[in-house]
């Protein structure tokens, strides 16, 4: 049989790796910024309608790492099933290849209906170990804005799972598009449902459900026209122990999101502990400051870290395609360039937060907000953010190895600086330091795990350099 997937993605083995990042990276960061945007283009548009403020701001702080688990599951399916298609095209094993996509369809679509149904039925005390009791204005709007948001889990988590799958496929800029369109659509909506029909937080949830459906309907069109790999009737099924190998490949972006949703959910926990303590936001109308602000400084966060994961996650398929051709020295460039785009990412990232905090804060609605509010703002960024440069490098290097086949190793190390470090040092820093640990403990998580990582990256030169073959290219090449 003619292996058209192989001849169809043979330029991956021979284009540069400058020219090869500049396709696949560029539509991937776009697609993961567009992807961030849907949350904070709602926490833009509530922050700056009076009627919604500050309170809408907290809100949306409490449900977004909902919407965070279910990305999680979604891009342990794609990112996997991403990885594990381009290491088997690049063996010349296309059956794998349309067996795992068939296979991530049916648990993306299985997933996303077991989550939305534990949402609506567990709504109240899910909203409330989130932090949404906060006080009563905040609960009300998140119980609100979390109601329509689970509704649209379904599209939510088939767009994202597609898209990195698409990519796969050869398709970097259609997975951009879609994505795009989406987006689109969420921000000419949101204003409309917001300011026009005064839908409040409903109408931040309607809007952002409306794009994802668009998004999810364009991934449903790609699958029937897809180039590489070409879908059959038997690619649909769960093919359970073939979605146990790319859901391996999978698992450092699941705990990468997952692990987030824990952290945030103690950080959540202990701005409230620890602002009912507070001689300034203890009153009863700045109780929500705090957990409004934490939750605006994520999210430029996340702004970046999209950036930086969608340069590494942008690779996977140029990496795992050359670790199946058995050409390690294309990967050794591929991962020296990887590290200092990163690098430049996290300086340039650091240098807008530290001289322009005040410019940050006013995109959502500062005018509106104390004093107060805005102190504590300017602080948050320049403190939490304060180590940016080694945070991107580290989320690039767990991409890596995920890409290479590592996932025992990425997954570890992406398990400690998550779950060990970020958890642990929210919960423990603020013994001591009050509100400023909730603060420092993403600074100080993020050096504790590049510590770590130096070694890693140390050791994987040393096996590159070696022409080692990887664990990836042996598992390829299994059944």
């Amino acid at each position: 049989m003619e292996n058209s997937g192989l001849r169809q993605n043979s330029f991956l083995e021979t284009e540069t790796p400058a020219r090869l990042m500049r396709k696949y990276a560029m539509p991937c960061i776009i697609s993961l910024l567009v992807a961030a945007l849907y949350n904070i283009v709602d926490q833009i548009f509530i922050a700056n309608a009076s009627y919604l403020g500050s309170y809408g701001n907290a809100a949306n702080t409490v449900v977004y790492p909902l919407t965070v688990v279910a990305l999680a599951i979604a891009v342990m399916i794609g990112d996997g099933a991403c990885a594990f298609v381009s290491i088997s095209l690049g063996a010349g094993k296309e059956d794998d290849a349309h067996r795992a996509i068939g296979s991530a369809v049916v648990l993306s679509v299985l997933s996303s209906l077991a989550l939305t149904a534990v949402y609506l039925i567990f709504a109240d005390p899910i909203v409330t170990a989130f932090g949404g009791r906060v006080n009563q204005g905040t609960y009300e709007k998140a119980r609100e804005y979390f109601f329509w948001i689970s509704a649209g889990v379904p599209f939510y988590m088939f767009g994202q799972a597609m898209n990195p799958v698409i990519r796969s496929d050869g398709s970097p800029r259609f997975a951009m598009a879609s994505t795009l369109a989406g987006a689109v659509a969420n921000i000419i909506l949101d204003p409309l449902f917001i300011y026009v029909f005064k839908w409040g937080m409903a109408g931040a949830a309607i809007a952002t459900v409306a794009g994802q459906m668009l998004t999810a309907a364009l991934a449903v069109w790609y699958l029937f026209h897809m180039k590489a790999v070409k879908l059959k009737k038997e690619s649909f099924r769960a093919h359970f122990k073939l979605a146990g190998r790319y859901l391996a490949l999978g698992m450092t972006s699941f705990l990468s999101q997952i692990s987030l949703v824990a952290a945030m959910m103690a950080i959540n926990n202990m701005i409230h502990k620890y602002g009912a303590l507070d001689p300034v936001f203890s009153s009863p109308e700045l109780s929500q400051v705090p957990m409004a602000v934490v939750g605006i400084v994520m999210k430029f966060f996340q702004i970046v870290i999209s950036v930086s994961v969608g340069l590494a996650a942008g690779c996977i398929p140029v990496v795992g395609y050359n670790v199946g051709a058995g050409r390690n020295d294309r990967v050794k460039a591929l991962f020296t360039r990887l590290l200092i785009y990163e690098t430049a990412i996290g300086a340039f990232a650091l240098l807008i937060v530290e001289l322009m905090p005040r410019q940050l804060i006013a995109i959502f609605g500062s005018a509106n907000e104390s004093t107060e509010y805005t102190s504590f703002a300017v602080k948050a960024f320049r403190t939490y953010l304060c180590l940016m440069p080694l945070a991107t490098v580290n989320k690039g290097t767990f991409i890596f190895l995920q890409s290479v086949g590592k996932a025992l190793a990425s997954t570890l190390i992406s398990l400690i600086r998550e779950m060990v470090f970020g958890v642990g040092f929210a919960l423990l820093l603020p013994l001591w330091l009050g509100l400023d640990g909730v603060l420092w403990s993403m600074p100080l998580s993020d050096l504790m795990t590049f510590i770590i990582a130096a070694f890693v990256i140390a050791y994987t030169y040393r096996q590159l350099n070696r022409g080692d073959s990887f664990a990836a290219r042996g598992a390829a090449e299994k059944a």
